[in-house]
């Protein structure tokens, strides 16, 4: 059965559309799984350590045949193949391509290395700005709110 996902994409190093581009056409080809909707890409500061040139930013629905699990490990592969080396990279330091995966059905995940929703989803604009782009209304489980809801209450914080 093919179930719902949303995933962050972005990337600050290199050629930062073409990773962005590149990495939303191999998620398309992954086993059962289809792009559905992808938002505008995005410009935004980074988050993390000084001296990081900006990101681009996106984020895409998928319907996907792929357990979480399975998910997360094929966008880890892409990553790969596009460069990064999580093992050696400084903790939100710069990359080619980090991608997330955001929500999947109404699941809550806790495991190591997979948090589901995303544990900082609902505070961060470069998420949550193409997020409600392509789904406002879409329910975050544990938060029981809205893309369009928590952008709007980060905005006016």
């Amino acid at each position: 059965m093919r179930q719902n996902a949303y995933i962050a994409l972005g990337s600050n190093l290199g050629d930062r559309e073409s990773y962005i581009r590149g990495a939303i056409e191999a998620v398309g080809r992954l086993e059962g799984t289809e792009v559905l909707a992808e938002s505008s890409v995005i410009e935004t500061d980074p988050v993390g350590p000084d001296g990081q040139g900006p990101y681009l930013n996106a984020v895409i629905h998928i319907r996907t045949t792929l357990a979480p699990r399975d998910l997360l490990d094929e966008l880890l592969a892409i990553e790969h193949e596009f460069g990064r080396d999580r093992s050696e990279q400084q903790r939100w330091g710069p990359r080619t391509l980090d991608l997330d995966v955001l929500v999947y059905e109404d699941l809550i995940i806790d495991e190591p290395g997979l948090n589901v929703p995303h544990p900082r989803l609902h505070d961060r604009l470069f998420v949550l700005v193409p997020l409600a782009e392509i789904a406002p209304e879409l329910n975050i489980p544990r938060h029981e709110k809205t893309p369009r809801a928590m952008l709007r209450a980060l905005v006016n914080h």
